[in-house]
């Protein structure tokens, strides 16, 4: 499985040097384009489409990112992004250790669902070490613990016409053109059913801290990092992105990155 795994990110690496290292750089580079950031745009979009299809066919749907020992964790979890979110809903749940939280259900299913945190954690356990690599270009391992999302997607029974699983949360990326922009995650339903995607609450033996999204965030393990959304509230199930952000599927989609996000 490692041959794969290498072959897999070398062969995509060459293939997608050009446009991966425009997305990594941000949306700057857009705007220093000018009148050519819409053909870039396209450009990326066919690569990212592209990198999406080759993945799903290159890596059976069930093959597992790589693990590793209890050894190989070198340091800390490293916080990135939103370390403690002010918006009022979470602050009143940290007020009272999240003794109130409720993670939802929703969207294009037979039975929407809510679960508290401690429902969750009396749910069979899934514990593994993996390495989170960030767009950013540092990467970090460690050991999560939680539930697997795939059995709470069959207790909820998804209907036909769903083809995605969007990720809402609490913590705000700052003011939009309208409103304040919550932070939103997307995944398709082979990543959703994936044995390590899971609802993780803890993080190398411990609960789950809040710099590192407590009380839940998602494990995407064949994903970088910001596809690993963190305080999660609610899971809709759903056919499309156009009612969510500027419809890209998450809010570093919406402003130029890649949905896949594949590794």
């Amino acid at each position: 499985m490692s041959k794969l795994l290498v072959s897999r990110r070398r062969f995509l690496g060459l293939g997608a040097v050009g446009a991966s290292s425009l997305v990594l750089a941000g949306c700057d580079q857009f705007d220093f384009l000018g009148d050519r950031s819409n053909q870039v745009r396209d450009v990326l979009a066919q690569a990212n489409d592209l990198t999406y299809r080759v993945q799903r066919a290159l890596v059976g749907n069930e093959v597992l990112a790589r693990e590793y020992s209890e050894s190989e964790i070198r340091q800390g979890q490293r916080p990135n992004g939103s370390r403690d979110p002010d918006t009022p809903e979470y602050l009143a749940l940290k007020a009272n250790d999240f003794a109130d939280y409720r993670l939802k259900i929703t969207g294009l299913v037979e039975n929407p669902a809510s679960y508290s945190l401690a429902e969750l954690r009396n749910m069979p356990a899934r514990t593994q070490i993996t390495r989170h690599d960030c767009v950013e270009g540092w990467s970090c391992i460690a050991k999560w613990t939680g539930t697997q999302l795939g059995p709470l997607l069959d207790a909820a029974k998804i209907k036909p016409t769903a083809r995605f699983i969007v990720f809402h949360c609490y913590d705000n990326m700052g003011t939009g053109l309208t409103a304040p922009e919550l932070y939103y995650e997307s995944c398709d339903l082979v990543d959703g059913y994936h044995p390590q995607t899971i609802l993780a609450y803890g993080l190398n033996g411990q609960t789950l801290p809040i710099a590192n999204g407590a009380p839940v965030r998602v494990r995407v393990e064949r994903a970088l990092g910001y596809k690993q959304p963190k305080y999660v509230h609610t899971i809709e199930l759903v056919d499309s992105f156009s009612q969510f952000g500027r419809g890209k599927g998450g809010y570093w989609e919406d402003y130029g990155y890649d949905w896949y996000g594949g590794i």
